[in-house]
């Protein structure tokens, strides 16, 4: 309390204009904070996480860059294990659109603020290193109380700015601590690597983004020249800038004596206002030459080492690629629906992919038959393990999941045993009924999925893995999000592509659908084919698949009437209406099978199949 106090009594000092020992730019946020924001130090700002729907929003606007990104936050965070740090991905408005942490501090650093979806604007969070970053632009580090808010006092954040090739500001990369020493130089080198990250992220984003154009990169040393450049800017045929990475317009900016901060004086210009070199000399500076002879000397003398890459040839005569054909068990998933076709049609271009698919859809939709279509349509070589994750108890799912080692609890196999991530290595791993998933084992299977490993139960050491995991469900898994049940870092690795099965009810492919369950063994009359296509089928393709299953051992002569369907669940049992009319038939013929069948306009075998399938005697 007494800390907290002193805190705020130093805010109060820097805001009525005395000096402080504070960095330059925390000052001027904490001045922000109250001038502009209008925030109160005597308030928390407690830790604000948008909404599911929110969140979705702004990771498709940011969906490209985090793509980009992706390696150099899971290489930085593979860098950084045993440390306790915690990645984020923030976008322009300060949300984190991406996230990495251990998940064994999944409940604190949720409470901190330091997890997906969370605001870290100053408006909403006061002082802090997303927040300030995009304040100012600049790479930092706010280090305990340098926050604004008391709230947020114990964490130690580190950030730098991510620009577009156009020199906007797009994101910001932060990696933070929930507790560090008290030293704020102590992060140093975590501003060192998070800097360093962020070059390369904007490097790769400028090769993507213009790769039918020259790309010019630079160095101060020849020896990483090639291999890890510090600066990129990319050119038109006629050698004008039009795109560059961060360090690049700053390179830019230095030599034409103008600000950085605005790029447009940039964006545009040709290559001879910025370097003593023209676009006829940027063969001279490819990998033909040796690297320390490749030099290049800006208009304000700064020299520097230079890679001109040549730009990818377009193929502008060639006709586009044929889109992919669903085939096989893609082709099977029907034949005439619209929604059906569509999804096919996705399907078949995701399936050669690696990314991690969920299948949504009511109970009995088929949602394994598409995984094992799309495994199969994947080219992957190893085989298709399924798991059904509310069929498992629970005690019993982590060790069949991860496996285990020899002797790791009582009564494991004496050589240990394989567990089902492994057994799918190369190959699909299917999670039924994710969303019955337990909670302690979500966090084990995040890890698989970020880091491609696997910890059997009592090893020491992970296991590497190569395998795509498609999972689905039939719950509303945005709801288990919301209401703390699935973990909604999972969620969104789970489903970096989405596909909804419709119910059978919406089918327009129902006839079809039902001539490929009978598959020759017996045909509808029309009586019964109108009775099938007027019900609910809440169970789906499978309650569809059992109808006609029975319908085909009770029919006579291969044709099934609507006599021979049985009831659709929650009616009353057996058709007790229809049991009663054929009774008051067989009372009024005296118990005469063959005049109640000429009564009734149907051969005696008729009358005598329906009187065993409703339960009536003909006495």
């Amino acid at each position: 309390m007494a800390a907290a106090m002193e805190h705020i009594r130093e805010v109060e000092n820097v805001a009525l204009g005395r000096a402080s020992k504070r960095d330059p730019w925390v000052v001027q946020s904490w001045l922000r904070c109250i001038n502009e924001h209008r925030l109160d130090p005597t308030r928390a700002c407690e830790a604000f996480i948008l909404s599911e729907t929110e969140l979705r929003f702004h990771r498709q606007q940011s969906e490209e860059l985090i793509s980009i990104a992706r390696s150099g936050l899971e290489g930085l965070y593979t860098q950084m294990a045993g440390q306790n740090y915690v990645l984020l991905l923030g976008d322009s408005a300060g949300v984190a659109v991406e996230f990495l942490g251990d998940p064994n501090f999944d409940h604190r650093l949720r409470k901190a603020g330091l997890y997906l979806g969370a605001e870290w604007s100053e408006p909403r969070a006061g002082t802090c290193a997303i927040g300030a970053c995009i304040a100012t632009g600049e790479a930092l580090t706010i280090h305990q109380t340098d926050h604004f808010d008391v709230t947020h006092t114990p964490l130690s954040c580190t950030a730098a700015p991510i620009y577009d090739t156009r020199g906007e500001f797009a994101a910001v990369l932060d990696i933070s601590l929930l507790s560090s020493p008290i030293a704020k130089a102590s992060q140093n080198l975590a501003l060192h690597m998070v800097a360093a990250t962020v070059r390369r992220i904007e490097l790769a984003n400028l090769m993507a983004q213009t790769r039918h154009e020259w790309v010019l990169r630079f160095s101060r040393s020849p020896d990483f020249l090639d291999v890890d450049p510090e600066a990129g800017v990319s050119l038109d045929g006629s050698g004008r800038v039009i795109g560059m990475t961060h360090r690049g317009a700053q390179i830019l900016a230095r030599a034409a004596g103008v600000s950085w901060r605005r790029p447009e004086l940039l964006i545009g210009q040709p290559l001879g206002r910025f370097f003593e070199l023209g676009v006829d000399d940027l063969g001279e500076l490819t990998r033909q030459r040796p690297t320390h002879d490749r030099t290049v000397v800006a208009r304000d003398g700064n020299r520097l080492f230079a890679h001109a890459i040549e730009p990818q040839l377009r193929r502008t005569r060639r006709a586009p690629a044929p889109a992919p054909v669903a085939r096989g068990a893609l082709a099977r998933l029907g034949a005439g629906d619209r929604q059906i076709a569509a999804l096919q049609a996705k399907a078949a271009k995701l399936a050669p992919t690696a990314l991690p698919i969920l299948i949504q859809g009511e109970t009995g939709t088929g949602k394994e038959f598409l995984a094992r279509a799309l495994h199969e349509a994947s080219g992957r070589r190893g085989p298709f393990v399924a798991i059904n994750c509310a069929a498992i108890p629970e005690a019993l799912i982590e060790a069949e999941l991860f496996g285990h080692a020899p002797g790791a609890f009582t009564g494991a196999a004496p050589g240990g045993r394989k567990g089902l991530v492994e057994e799918a290595a190369g190959g699909t791993l299917f999670l039924d009924e994710i969303g019955d998933m337990p909670l302690a084992l979500q966090a084990r299977l995040l890890r698989v999925l970020a880091e491609g490993e696997v910890t059997p139960i009592g090893a020491l050491r992970p296991r590497r893995v190569d395998l795509r995991v498609i999972s689905a469900t039939h719950r509303d898994l945005p709801a288990q999000v919301r209401a703390g049940t699935l973990r909604e870092d999972l969620y969104y690795r789970l489903s970096a592509a989405t596909f909804v099965l419709p119910p059978l009810r919406e089918r327009e492919d129902f006839d079809w659908l039902t001539q490929r369950l009978l598959d020759g063994r017996a045909r509808l009359s029309p009586s019964a084919s109108a009775s099938l296509r007027a019900r609910d089928w809440l169970g789906n393709l499978r309650e569809l698949g059992n109808a006609l299953a029975v319908a085909v051992a009770l029919c006579e002569g291969g044709v099934i009437e609507r006599a021979d369907l049985p009831p659709e669940p929650g009616q009353t049992p057996a058709f007790d209406g229809e049991a009663e009319a054929l009774r008051a038939v067989l009372a009024r013929c005296g118990g005469n099978v063959s005049e109640a069948a000429r009564q009734m306009h149907v051969d005696r075998t008729t009358v005598h199949r329906r009187m065993r399938r409703l339960g009536v005697a003909a006495h």
